[in-house]
């Protein structure tokens, strides 16, 4: 009984050590998501690399900078409250076991500032890797979807 419960916690942590790239990736755009429709500023600017960039939906600029991306999401979430964000389609590719592109469109739902609701198509596209010993966006670009 004694080997049995020890075979089992062995498979139970190799599987758990199994987590590779993909999952690990897609954990952090969880993460985001979470803090995106919770309107946590913090929680989302933790998840960037110090030298990430970012095109956002209304965007005219390529961030470069930190407190470029903190001001993005702050003047968003003052103007609009997201209630969800889903992933309709996505794909992962593993670059390496340090590099992942996720690709895909999304809706987002909520409520304006003047409390009309909307709905936005979008396409985007995350680039992550793992900083260790956590994985961080180093790119993320979200545009809308053409008609």
């Amino acid at each position: 009984m004694k080997t049995l419960l020890s075979a089992l916690a062995l498979l139970a942590s190799i599987s758990i050590a199994q987590a590779g790239p993909k999952e690990d990736a897609s954990q952090v755009i969880e993460r985001w998501s979470k803090a995106f429709v919770n309107a946590d500023l913090d929680g989302i600017v933790t998840l960037y690399a110090p030298e990430a960039t970012m095109i956002g939906t209304l965007g005219k600029v390529v961030m470069t900078k930190p407190e470029q991306i903190r001001k993005y999401f702050e003047t968003a979430m003052l103007n609009s409250r997201p209630t969800d964000i889903a992933l309709q389609s996505a794909e992962t590719l593993v670059i390496d076991d340090n590099t992942v592109v996720l690709s895909g469109l999304d809706t987002i739902t909520g409520t304006m500032k003047d409390g009309q609701p909307y709905t936005s198509l979008g396409r985007v596209t995350f680039v992550l890797a793992k900083r260790a010993p956590d994985w961080k966006i180093l790119h993320l670009h979200r545009s809308p979807l053409p008609k």
